[in-house]
């Protein structure tokens, strides 16, 4: 799943990939998809049992390791979780970092806005746009779909400047939401 704005930017990265996808990709602009299971941050990885049962909530989880100097998330440790899963059926120990993240009143007004932005955008109307971004990441100061998200609609650079002003904020915060399925990760 993508949650770009566009196919070919969420292309750029399937083509990239190395063995490329041979599965369907799911491009999410709206982030509906997303809200659903509780993402909010990218890359996350859900486990759904063949019961459609959510059998691991949101971690972060790499699907290689092209960023792992920046995240410090050996991708390997979550291939070998999800390989004993389906092997054996055991899920990982426990980090204390598991959890469904429920939306706060906030934060669903947050998503709100971002939506109403992302619509205004798309018809040109970036100047009203803005105004909605801006509230939403005034409501949702730490929500990574909102503040990395909204940089591409905006003509930004989603690893520019403004996206390590806002990794600072996010660190600086604790770091705050899930936690990394490489349980040694810094967090």
């Amino acid at each position: 799943m993508s949650f770009d704005d566009s196919v070919a930017a969420a292309q750029e990265w399937a083509n990239a990939a190395d063995p490329t996808p041979t599965f369907p990709m799911l491009l999410d602009r709206e982030l509906l998809l997303g809200e659903l299971y509780g993402i909010y941050n990218v890359p996350t990885v859900i486990w759904i049992d063949e019961d459609d049962r959510i059998a691991r909530p949101p971690v972060i989880a790499p699907g290689d390791d092209m960023f792992r100097d920046f995240t410090n998330i050996d991708s390997s440790v979550h291939h070998e979780q999800l390989r004993a899963w389906v092997r054996t059926g055991a899920l990982p120990p426990p980090t204390g970092r598991e959890q469904i993240m429920l939306p706060t009143d906030d934060e669903q007004l947050a998503r709100l806005e971002r939506r109403v932005g992302a619509h205004l955008c798309r018809t040109g109307q970036e100047q009203a746009a803005e105004a909605h971004f801006l509230r939403a990441a005034e409501l949702a100061p730490m929500d990574w779909t909102i503040r990395r998200g909204t940089l591409p609609l905006r003509g930004d650079d989603p690893f520019g400047e403004k996206f390590f002003a806002f990794m600072g904020e996010w660190s600086e915060a604790g770091q705050p939401g899930y936690g990394s399925a490489d349980p040694d990760a810094p967090s």
